[in-house]
């Protein structure tokens, strides 16, 4: 899997990876790159990008380096490397952007009794775009098989996607206190991804 890995996968792996690296000998950079909610004084604007670079800890990067790695060299295949380079950081800031508004209407709703020093707002992560593209590979090869893990069962990557979006939007909407997971992120990076790609089919199929 590895030596199919195409070069703009294979350099983004290697960013994310160096990151995560630093994370460990220097946590406190954490604090600075993560992405925090955009009216909050810890927030500055490179947070919008360095933040899909960070991660929480090492399962967090392994299953998204390992989706990066399966679902994005089968895109970057399909779409040449600049178009794939676009499509995910969009994506990732697509993400931030539209978790950032879930929070802000969080906090709007609790706005008589939010306390200002807690900082709802921050994550960290490359899941936004890396569902951005899940949501591709499911639009680009519906009818791809792929084995599940839990159950062992092969599932067509259309009827995955689907039904993985769906457990995300269920899981973000039931806000569970102990879910420390930005289900809205994800479900960013899909939104953000299945527009660009509509776009883009559109675009090639107008001819004058």
């Amino acid at each position: 899997m590895l030596d199919r890995m195409t070069p703009v996968v294979k350099n983004l792996v290697i960013i994310n990876v160096l990151v995560f690296l630093a994370q460990q000998a220097f946590p406190q950079m954490q604090f600075w790159f993560m992405g925090h909610y955009p009216l909050s004084p810890d927030f500055y604007p490179w947070q919008m990008v360095t933040y899909m670079f960070m991660h929480g800890g090492f399962t967090h990067i392994l299953f998204n380096m390992f989706a990066l790695v399966v679902f994005g060299s089968a895109l970057e295949r399909v779409w040449g490397q600049k178009r794939f380079f676009i499509y995910y950081m969009v994506c990732g800031i697509g993400s931030f952007f539209l978790y950032e508004f879930t929070v802000g209407l969080n906090i709007y709703s609790q706005i008589d009794s939010f306390d200002p020093g807690v900082d709802m707002g921050w994550v960290l992560g490359a899941s936004g775009s890396v569902f951005g593209l899940l949501l591709g590979f499911g639009m680009l090869f519906p009818n791809t098989q792929l084995m599940l893990l839990f159950p062992p069962i092969p599932i067509k990557a259309k009827y995955f996607v689907m039904g993985y979006g769906a457990i995300e939007l269920m899981t973000a909407f039931q806000n569970n206190p102990g879910d420390n997971v930005a289900h809205f992120a994800h479900l960013g990076g899909m939104l953000i991804g299945y527009f660009m790609i509509k776009k883009w089919q559109r675009d090639r199929t107008n001819f004058y």
